[in-house]
């Protein structure tokens, strides 16, 4: 029997509902894993492995659109879908990209994606498909010897920005209105001045993170202070705030951010080297990133990738090639959950997490 839409909807809605009561309950149980447990059992809330058939490929673009469908990007050029969860993955690179390498992907639906590739020069490029990533259209590329494309976000399916580190002594927007179909660079004048050997990491695709219409953030790292900009005007005028993760090397700084409303944000980072320490590697704000503050327990070490969980206030996953991090407390204290490698991770309203990193490594969170 044809459903009324009414009725579609409220089944839809129930299903909401019902993954919402799941995932509660599998969070729970996550921050309930003792500590002499932290890498999850079978039973237990974990990262599932989704055989990805790619492992020469590191995954630092991630766009999750659902608990089914997620894309990913990487190293030599390569663009992987799934439909069905990971439990098969189609090979959707853009022909001819192979010594590109992919850092950012924004997918809005099965169909219609947009990839960073990053680099100087020529290397910095982007790229569009409506169609699954059957065809592919380059939409821009850079002819700028001095920028290096890092990141890209959208505030909707047509406003978005992608952002270079400083060019002339502040750091580079691009603009687009039609879907990253077509793109503009922004004047610099409301930029603030860059900082000494200031950039940005490209290392999980959330340098350059939007919430809502218009308010954006920017992270940075690499000079004496690490530091967040703002934007509450799709990127016209910006304002910088000191965060407390620690810099003053090209290799320290804040390397991602995630924001659930425009008010309340997570940063983390730290030094991407293995053999350094990375303390005071979280930090948070409540007042859309004019102050940020410390983790009063910070994640142990190195972390790239953050996200808040869907439909929560206070719990989020950090992710780094040491291990998952857990706060159900809006970034006051985290908790090592899972020892795993990933570079970045995203979450979507269905309460479908999704992470990915080294070694073709792409896995979705299951109780």
């Amino acid at each position: 029997m044809r459903r009324s839409g009414s009725t579609r909807r409220v089944g839809r809605t129930f299903r909401t509902v019902a993954a919402v009561v799941a995932c509660g309950a599998a969070l729970a149980a996550l921050a309930a894993v003792p500590a002499q447990a932290r890498e999850p059992g079978r039973h237990a809330p974990h990262w599932e492995l989704k055989d990805s058939g790619t492992p020469e490929v590191r995954f630092r673009g991630l766009s999750a659109v659902s608990r089914n469908t997620a894309w990913v990007a990487g190293t030599a050029g390569t663009v992987l879908r799934t439909t069905d969860g990971g439990a098969s993955w189609r090979n959707v690179s853009p022909p001819g990209a192979a010594e590109l390498q992919f850092r950012d992907i924004e997918a809005f639906d099965t169909r219609r994606a947009v990839v960073l590739a990053i680099g100087e020069g020529e290397a910095s490029r982007i790229y569009r498909t409506d169609d699954g990533g059957a065809t592919w259209t380059e939409s821009f590329r850079n002819t700028d010897q001095r920028a290096f494309y890092d990141c890209l976000t959208f505030f909707d399916r047509r406003h978005g920005l992608a952002m270079s580190d400083p060019v002339d002594g502040r750091f580079r927007i691009l603009s687009t209105g039609d879907g990253g179909r077509t793109w503009k660079v922004l004047p610099g004048d409301g930029m603030p001045a860059a900082q000494e050997g200031e950039a940005g990491f490209a290392a999980s695709g959330q340098c350059l993170v939007a919430s809502g219409p218009k308010d954006v953030w920017l992270a940075t790292g690499g000079a004496a202070r690490a530091r967040v900009l703002h934007s509450a005007d799709r990127g016209l005028t910006w304002t910088a705030a000191d965060t407390p993760i620690p810099a003053g090397d090209p290799a320290r700084g804040v390397f991602g951010l995630a924001f659930r409303d425009r008010t309340h944000g997570l940063a983390v980072g730290g030094d991407y080297r293995p053999d350094q320490a990375s303390p005071q590697a979280a930090a948070r704000t409540g007042d859309g990133g004019g102050t940020w503050r410390s983790a009063v327990t910070p994640v142990p070490a190195y972390r790239s990738g953050v996200a808040w969980l869907p439909h929560s206030r206070s719990a989020a996953l950090a992710v780094g090639p040491t291990g998952t991090d857990l706060t159900t407390d809006g970034g006051r204290t985290w908790r090592t959950v899972g020892s795993g490698s990933y570079d970045t991770v995203d979450c979507t309203p269905d309460v479908g997490c999704w992470a990915a990193g080294e070694k073709g490594r792409v896995a979705r969170l299951e109780s």
